[in-house]
C-alpha cells in the first residue's frame, strides 16, 4: 500500500461531552488569519489535475475529557469512512490514551486501519521546525489525496502561545485534530478541532499556519 500511494501521489504531482450529526459550514466563514511570521512562507507545489476544493462528511464530536483529543480526532476521521464509528472510549483504549495523552501520531494511524478498510494511513513524521518545503509539499498532497479519496486526515500539533487557531488559550498546546476539506484557491485547509475551545469546532485555517503546527509532531494520511 506504502508503494501504491507513494505512486500515486507522483502521479498526482506530475500530470497535475456532545455528538452532532453530519457537519456542514457555510462557504462564506472566515479563514483564520495567520500570525504574521507564517505569512511568507513559500506555497506547496500545485497539485494539478486536482478538484479546486473538497470537503468531508463527518461526526463531529467534543472530546469528552481533557486528554481525549486524540481518540476525539480518530473518531472524526473514521467516521469520514464509517458511518458507525466507535465510542471515543472504546479507541482511547485501543490507541491507548492515558491521563497524559496519546503520546505518538503512529499510534493514531495503526487504530485508523482498523477500522477503515484497506491499510490506507500511513504515519508520515515533520521532525523539522519549520518545515523542509518538501515536507510541506507532502502534507499539501496528501491532505488533497486523501480528501479526494474521501479519507480524512489526524494532525498531532504542537501550538505556542503566538501561533493558535482560534480559541485558544495563551499558552502552548498539545493537540490532534482532524483535517476534513480543502480550497486550493485560497490555500486553506478545513479543521474539526475536537477541543471546542472558544466554541471552535469546525474552522478554516491557512495551509501555511498548519504546516507550522505540525512540527516537530506528524500526522497520518
Amino acid at each position: 500500500m506504502r508503494r501504491l500511494r507513494t505512486a500515486v501521489i507522483a502521479a498526482l504531482a506530475v500530470s497535475a461531552l456532545i455528538t452532532a450529526p453530519a457537519v456542514a459550514v457555510a462557504q462564506g466563514e472566515n479563514v483564520v488569519p495567520a500570525p504574521d511570521f507564517v505569512k511568507s512562507m513559500a506555497p506547496p507545489a500545485k497539485v494539478e489535475g486536482v478538484k479546486a476544493a473538497a470537503e468531508l462528511n463527518i461526526q463531529y464530536q467534543i472530546q469528552q475529557t481533557g486528554y481525549w483529543c486524540g481518540p476525539a480526532a480518530t473518531r472524526i476521521a473514521i467516521s469520514a469512512k464509517n458511518g458507525n464509528p466507535p465510542s471515543q472510549q472504546q479507541l482511547a483504549n485501543e490507541l491507548p490514551t492515558t491521563t497524559n495523552g496519546t503520546d505518538w501520531i503512529g499510534q493514531v494511524t495503526r487504530v485508523l486501519n482498523n477500522h477503515v478498510a484497506g491499510g490506507w494511513y500511513e504515519t508520515k513524521e515533520m521532525p523539522n521546525d519549520p518545515p523542509t518545503q518538501a515536507q510541506r509539499d507532502l502534507l499539501w498532497r496528501d491532505i488533497v489525496l486523501d480528501v479526494d479519496k474521501g479519507y480524512a486526515l489526524v494532525a498531532n500539533i504542537v501550538a505556542p502561545a503566538d501561533n493558535h487557531p482560534p480559541g485558544y488559550p495563551n499558552y502552548t498546546i498539545y493537540h490532534y485534530f482532524t483535517i476534513i476539506g480543502y480550497n486550493s484557491g485560497n490555500m486553506t485547509v478545513k479543521i474539526a478541532d475536537p477541543a471546542n475551545f472558544g466554541g471552535n469546532q469546525i474552522y478554516w485555517l491557512t495551509f501555511n499556519q498548519l504546516a507550522t503546527l505540525i512540527p516537530p509532531k506528524g500526522y497520518s494520511a
